[in-house]
């Protein structure tokens, strides 16, 4: 542990950042395999469980986004409490942070396993695919606490450098989901074959899996936690929500606005558009794992520095970060707008016709805008490894609900009638596809100006001076306050 903590406060910090960054880039990779796999089973059972989960996937983003509290919160608050020297006070934070994601886990999944019929009706699940959609949620949900407690074991990994430990439990999350997925979909020996519930149950297995070695490794040697961190403390729940809370708003408001532009693309553009729309936001989520998890491991090298009262090695972190993203996607960027077809046809092969031309140009509009996308992932590292989670939330916000959206709404018809999920909207200026495309790319360049922009004035203002101060006295209310 005092090797790492030395590394991020004293060592190299481009060499330190590439050894952080590289298992979280790693992990994110294997969690979008695990989705392609997953499409690739469910596609032998038929395309209407393709669909039925398909339709899961933003309600699935919404929860998940609910359990993003504790997993922020535990990752910036014990990297800087261990940045402080206060181990002890960092590994209390862990538990707190396991604590608040197994409850949370628990309403969140409890009330959506009940309601999953009426949730996916709100998505617009017709009747071929709406009873196989809510089998698949309301059994997935029941997981979600598994998820969320693993997930804040990891942030607790992460926060004290060791990232390595946040791919193993990926790994073995996604490993026994994927051998499981044949075996409880189609049956094998004892087995019976369980189709998409099956697929949900080889998920929820995953979680718990993932959980198990989370668990194994904290206590053993690698963390060292043990009963003497269970000992309950107000102010660190109080740390937790105060640091994460805006970082779940933040996820809420990108999961809502992108669940109405999918309704805004399918007015505008109809199947060519959602095939373009759906096929350029594959291809990005993929084209962001460098700078995600780059900004993961920024964000714990930030929070270390912030409390060993390093600011100026903060400040090294952030600008390094955000050279090396934005240096990697302009280079992926390069590639999408100079090959748009043969990126395309990876993700779906028989594309073809309006969609397959709306397609290229959308891909080649967002390969503009992915040098923004890095430098905005990084920057807001910045802001969070300081405790300064709400920049995050405002800066989405107005990303999200001022920028893409009302640009987005540009392509409706011309028309008063056009309606969005059933809800009439106001006519827009009949701009077409293209508006949606832009609407995307220019709110991420705005993005990327007004947050750099801010970020400038905030690190002369001392945004790296000081942090949450470790909450090392029990019982102190204000000792794990978080700055902001």
């Amino acid at each position: 542990m005092s090797d790492r903590r030395a590394a991020i406060v004293e060592g190299s910090v481009p060499r330190t950042l590439v050894s952080l960054a590289v298992p979280l880039v790693a992990q994110n990779v294997v969690r979008v395999a695990q989705q392609v796999i997953d499409t690739f089973w469910l596609g032998r059972i038929g395309e209407t469980a393709v669909a039925a989960v398909g339709l899961t996937i933003p309600v699935l983003g919404l929860l998940f986004a609910l359990l993003v509290t504790p997993f922020v919160g535990t990752q910036i608050l014990v990297s800087q409490r261990v940045g402080a020297e206060d181990d002890e006070g960092a590994l209390r934070l862990v538990v707190h942070g396991v604590a608040l994601a197994l409850a949370l886990g628990a309403l969140v999944g409890g009330g959506v396993a009940t309601l999953s019929r009426p949730l996916v009706a709100l998505v617009g699940a017709g009747p071929d695919v709406a009873p196989a959609a809510a089998l698949y949620l309301g059994v997935v949900a029941l997981g979600l606490p598994l998820a969320g407690a693993s997930d804040a074991l990891e942030a607790g990994f992460v926060g004290r450098g060791d990232s390595r430990a946040s791919l193993y439990i990926n790994v073995a999350t996604v490993a026994v989901n994927v051998v499981l997925d044949p075996l409880f979909i189609f049956g094998g020996g004892p087995v019976p074959g369980m189709g998409i519930r099956g697929a949900a149950l080889a998920t929820v297995a995953g979680y718990a899996a993932g959980l198990a070695l989370a668990v194994a490794l904290a206590v053993g040697p690698r963390m060292g936690l043990s009963r003497r961190h269970l000992s309950p403390a107000r102010a660190d729940l109080r740390a937790l929500l105060s640091v994460g809370g805006p970082i779940t708003g933040r996820r809420v408001v990108s999961q809502s606005v992108r669940v109405v532009l999918v309704g805004v693309v399918a007015v505008a553009g109809g199947a060519a558009g959602l095939a373009a729309y759906t096929v350029g936001a594959r291809v990005a989520s993929v084209a962001v794992l460098p700078s995600r998890g780059i900004a993961q491991a920024a964000q714990s090298m930030v929070g270390q520095n912030v409390g060993a009262d390093r600011p100026d090695r903060a400040v090294r972190t952030a600008r390094v970060g955000v050279g090396v993203a934005v240096a990697a996607l302009a280079l992926l960027g390069v590639v999408q707008w100079l090959v748009p077809g043969p990126v395309a046809r990876l993700f779906v092969p028989d594309i073809s016709g309006d969609g397959l031309a709306l397609t290229v140009q959308y891909l080649r509009i967002l390969a503009y805008g992915y040098p923004a996308i890095g430098a905005v992932d990084l920057l807001l590292s910045g802001f969070n490894g300081a405790g300064r989670t709400r920049t995050s939330f405002v800066a989405d916000l107005l990303k999200y609900w001022a920028v893409r959206l009302p640009v987005a709404a540009l392509a409706l018809p011309a028309t008063a009638s056009a309606s969005v999920f059933g809800v009439a909207v106001a006519p827009g200026l009949d701009l077409g596809m293209p508006a949606v495309f832009w609407a995307v790319t220019g709110s991420n360049v705005a993005a990327a100006v007004g947050v750099g922009a801010y970020y400038v004035h905030a690190v002369r203002g001392g945004l790296f001076d000081g942090g949450d101060d470790g909450g090392r006295e029990d019982g102190d209310d204000d000792a794990a306050t978080p700055t902001d």
